[in-house]
Formats: structure tokens, C-alpha cells, sequence
């Protein structure tokens, strides 16, 4: 269940929001008169759900090349890294 706080909490009960959203990986709703206005989450949970965004559009990217038949054999593939190593 997500954590909701109202917006005076973000200012009196920083710490604990802090703490919670650490402890949690998970965020806090901030609402103001009743209405979600931020999601407040640690650095950590931020840049893994960055990176775990940026993964998605990298597969989802490969698959469409895959639909458009954009691949290469896998001769050209070991050729190709053989160049970025220098053999």
C-alpha cells in the first residue's frame, strides 16, 4: 500500500519521510488538499528505476530491429567485435 503524507508532513516530518522512503525502496505521495501533487523517493530507488527504464527502451528498440530486420549474422557480429578489441 503507498505511503500518502499530506503536505505539511514533507516540511515537519522530513526526516521520517526520508527514512521511510530508504528503509522502504518505495516512495511517498505528497498530497495537498486532498490532491496527489509529488512522489518523494530515495536517490537509490530513483536510479534504479532509471536504469530499469532505460533497459526496457534498449530491449524494446532490439526487438523492433528484429521486427524490421534490421540483425546481422553472427559472423558479422564476432567480426565486428574482434575490430572494437583490436585482433
Amino acid at each position: 500500500m503507498p505511503a500518502i503524507r499530506g503536505s505539511n508532513d514533507l516540511i515537519e516530518n522530513f526526516q521520517e519521510i526520508v527514512d521511510f522512503c530508504e528503509e522502504n525502496r518505495e516512495p511517498v505521495f505528497i498530497t495537498e488538499n486532498g490532491r496527489g501533487k509529488l512522489a518523494v523517493m530515495s536517490m537509490g530507488t530513483y536510479e534504479e528505476t532509471v536504469g530499469k527504464i532505460e533497459l526496457y527502451n534498449a530491449i524494446e528498440a532490439g526487438l523492433n530491429q528484429i521486427k524490421n530486420g534490421e540483425t546481422i549474422t553472427k559472423e558479422e557480429l564476432f567480426e565486428d567485435l574482434n575490430n572494437l578489441i583490436g585482433k
